[in-house]
């Protein structure tokens, strides 16, 4: 059967992170999206210029209309901006909570713009972290969540890996890019371990959508039926390859995107020259 994954996040009008990242990764890795929009964006490389958010309630029917016709097999949340909009997707999941739920706790955009409400975090931390198959924090958003300032090491993720375990999420992975050094280090809890996870930094300034581009690929991979742990993995290994590709790119003239479709895109350019040349 085909798999299917849910995004539940806001709208990026320069279409590098949000539903537009979420929707690029889940089709590079062969799933199909489907998505509820909770806010609308106004932004591109260098800044968000303007933020709508959705009202609940047409959240609430967003969701309820996906999964009453479409079968879904795991869901990735994002962006959700107040706490009334927690309050709804929170209430909404609710039949759903058996479902993988991976919750990316946005908070931040890549140009420094804030994209949640500070009340917002407590909502985020009581409803939705209890419903999380996995969480996937930067730094600044474990610290948030924990009411401390954000982790400056691994052995400090690695106490923030425990605490936000203890606040309900099955799994947490703790994103670590923000760390000084040539070697990027995330740190993934289960309740039984804690696994580091590495890879080489890529210098570049085109990382807008990291974020959210794991947490789609992490959904994408359980979608279609791999282990979390595994999941997580694999998802570290697209997005690796989508930073390495993301100055082919060159959009924009501040924090360009990653290249969801490095794979697809050079399949079709080697079957162009091919067609070329005959």
């Amino acid at each position: 059967m085909t798999a299917i994954a849910l995004t539940i996040a806001g709208s990026d009008s320069g279409g590098g992170a949000g539903i537009q990242a979420d929707l690029k990764t889940f089709s590079a890795l062969g799933v199909y999206g489907t998505s509820v929009i909770t806010a609308v964006t106004a932004q591109n490389t260098r800044v968000v210029r303007a933020i709508h958010e959705v009202p609940p309630a047409l959240i609430t029917e967003q969701i309820a209309s996906v999964f009453e016709d479409i079968r879904i097999d795991a869901v990735k949340i994002g962006m959700l901006g107040s706490v009334d909009i927690v309050r709804a997707v929170a209430d909404a999941l609710q039949p759903w909570r058996s479902l993988p739920i991976v919750l990316d706790p946005v908070m931040v955009a890549k140009s420094g713009d804030p994209l949640l409400a500070a009340a917002a975090v407590d909502a985020l931390r009581d409803q939705l972290l209890p419903m999380a198959s996995v969480v996937t924090p930067n730094l600044a958003e474990a610290g948030a969540l924990l009411g401390r300032p954000a982790p400056a090491n691994e052995s400090e993720m690695r106490l923030a890996c425990a605490d936000l375990l203890a606040l309900g999420p099955a799994t947490v992975l703790i994103k670590g890019g923000h760390l000084d050094g040539s070697i990027c280090i995330d740190i993934f809890a289960d309740g039984d371990e804690m696994t580091a996870l590495s890879a080489a930094r890529t210098l570049t300034l085109n990382t807008h959508g990291t974020g959210c581009t794991l947490a789609a690929a992490i959904a994408a991979y359980l979608a279609r039926g791999a282990t979390l742990v595994d999941a997580v993995r694999s998802a570290k290994e697209f997005v690796g390859a989508a930073i390495d590709a993301a100055d082919g790119l060159e959009i924009g003239h501040g924090h360009g995107p990653v290249h969801h479709f490095h794979a697809m895109w050079r399949r079709l350019e080697s079957h162009h020259r091919a067609v070329g040349s005959s």
